[in-house]
């Protein structure tokens, strides 16, 4: 699974409570990846009546381990929820198809990216390369096509 804002891979996905907010349920869950450096959580909060995964708040807790992320996450108290809560509302994103271009054109400049190291170590012959290069950088120019369809119009 894929954080939405980060595209880290998710290492862990734990619910953590749920909290009432104007008479609705929400539940609450915290994800954990890594960053390179350090162990990142986010929490996501989601109404059961929801089709997506809900909504991220944007802040974020740091830790040494999964488990110091999870104790962090854990002592925070309802009316932290709750700000957090009304934080992730005040940005949820409104341009998700604009947002899902975005993120698969970061994916192929990485996917790019990961083919001239590879290259450059050896792994990769230079012919073999040019090729995923340069299919990958026809795949973003279709991609930049796109952007004028979706910028600026809201979906959900």
């Amino acid at each position: 699974m894929r954080d939405a804002d980060s595209m880290m891979d998710v290492l862990e996905t734990r619910n953590l409570t749920e909290i009432d907010v104007d008479g609705r349920r929400y539940a609450v869950a915290l994800r954990v990846h890594h960053d390179g450096i350090e162990y990142v959580g986010r929490l996501w909060f989601a109404d059961e009546a929801w089709e997506d995964t809900g909504m991220p708040d944007r802040g974020a807790l740091p830790g040494r381990s999964p488990e110091e992320v999870w104790a962090m996450a854990s002592r925070l108290r309802p009316d932290e929820l709750r700000q957090r809560f009304d934080r992730a509302v005040a940005e949820k994103r409104r341009f998700h198809r604009l947002r899902r271009v975005t993120d698969e054109m970061l994916g192929k400049v990485r996917f790019m990216n990961q083919v001239a190291i590879a290259m450059r170590a050896g792994l990769l012959d230079a012919d073999g390369a040019a090729q995923e290069i340069e299919l990958t950088e026809r795949q973003l120019h279709e991609l930049v096509d796109v952007l004028r369809s979706v910028a600026g119009i809201e979906s959900q």
